[in-house]
């Protein structure tokens, strides 16, 4: 089984606002058009325009429906229902399971960024990783019979040859609503670190103490709206009252 590094100072992730996301999914897509010819490359798809297309995609974006609340001690005020969506990729783990569990090395975990990745030259396709990653993060190639995952976008981050601004994760760069940031959570200075002690950002599972790296912060309380009033009623227009500028106009569009 393969070991862990060290705990990093630095700690490269990610923090995803589910306030602000609107799954459009141009996270995911753009996400896939990066990592098809980067450090993951091939991201393969099979039968891509069949009734049961599958494929490799580092980030996936649920969305779910959530049911009008009640007021109650943690949450005094009602919320209204609301459309939640949830985008999912690896959150690069502390002690990730599916470093520990890898038995040839594959999987592994950067000391210097806190990184997770695959050395797909290493992995023999057991899927031990998938089955103990608890996030659903691992995505398995039945082309080439290996285990993939997000990087980081890792060749994109520490390309010196791009501008300094576009030096962050393809999702990040795509994301129309800023839903997405990037940084590194091992600082506490950092614009990512205040702005999870400033939204209250968690960690999903904590309970299984796997300590991601990556985090989220929750929707806003929202607002439900008072009763509005009832629409006046239409009064009758006085024609006669008008301008003659106006009963000419009045005239001809009511013919």
């Amino acid at each position: 089984m393969t070991d862990l590094p060290p705990p990093s100072k630095k700690k490269l992730g990610l923090v995803i606002d589910l306030d602000t996301c609107v799954g459009c999914h141009a996270c995911a897509v753009s996400c896939k058009e990066w990592n098809a010819g980067g450090f993951a490359a091939p991201l393969t798809d099979e039968k891509p325009y069949g009734k049961d297309p599958s494929g490799v995609w580092f980030n996936r974006v649920h969305s779910y429906e959530v049911a009008a609340t009640e007021g109650c001690a943690s949450s005094p005020t009602p919320q209204p229902a609301m459309t939640l969506h949830f985008p999912r990729s690896c959150l690069h783990c502390e002690t990730p399971a599916c470093v520990t569990v890898c038995p040839t090395g594959a999987s592994y975990k950067r000391a210097e960024d806190g990184i997770v990745l695959v050395d797909e030259d290493k992995c023999i396709g057991c899927k031990l990783c998938s089955w103990a990653c608890p996030y659903g993060a691992r995505e398995y190639s039945e082309v080439e019979g290996v285990m993939k995952k997000c990087t980081l976008c890792v060749d994109r981050i520490y390309n010196e040859n791009l501008a300094e601004s576009e030096r962050q994760p393809a999702c990040v760069q795509a994301c129309p609503t800023r839903a997405r940031h990037f940084g590194d959570l091992g600082d506490p200075e950092s614009k990512v670190s205040k702005l999870v002690a400033e939204r209250g950002g968690v960690d999903l599972l904590p309970q299984l103490g796997y300590q991601p790296v990556n985090k989220y912060l929750p929707p806003r309380p929202r607002r439900t709206g008072e009763p509005t009033a009832a629409a006046p009623q239409d009064e009758t227009l006085d024609t006669a009252a008008l301008p003659p500028m106006l009963r000419w106009l009045d005239r001809v569009l009511s013919r």
